[in-house]
């Protein structure tokens, strides 16, 4: 019995999720203009990535071993005062 009402209580809450497209709701409006715009962005402006939000990769990747050189900021942890 008890298994069952988790299982109907697990359908249920995975039905709440709803598909469709994102909309204003009755009475809502756009955000302002931002300072220095004369005219208000569209919904599908806001919502597109801006291009300096999904930088490139600029990092090449090793593809064999290499030495590495001398790093003159790698230096040990200072000592610990010692109590005397």
């Amino acid at each position: 019995m008890k298994k069952v009402v988790i299982a109907v209580m697990l359908l249920s809450l995975a039905a709440c999720g709803q598909r469709s497209a994102l909309g204003l709701k009755p009475g809502q409006q756009l955000p302002p203009a931002p300072y220095g715009r004369a005219d208000k962005p569209g919904a599908t402006e806001l919502l597109t990535t801006p291009t300096i939000a999904i930088p490139e990769r600029s990092v090449e990747l090793r593809t064999r071993s290499e030495e590495r050189q001398d790093d003159p900021f790698d230096l040990p942890p200072p000592e610990a005062p010692q109590p005397e």
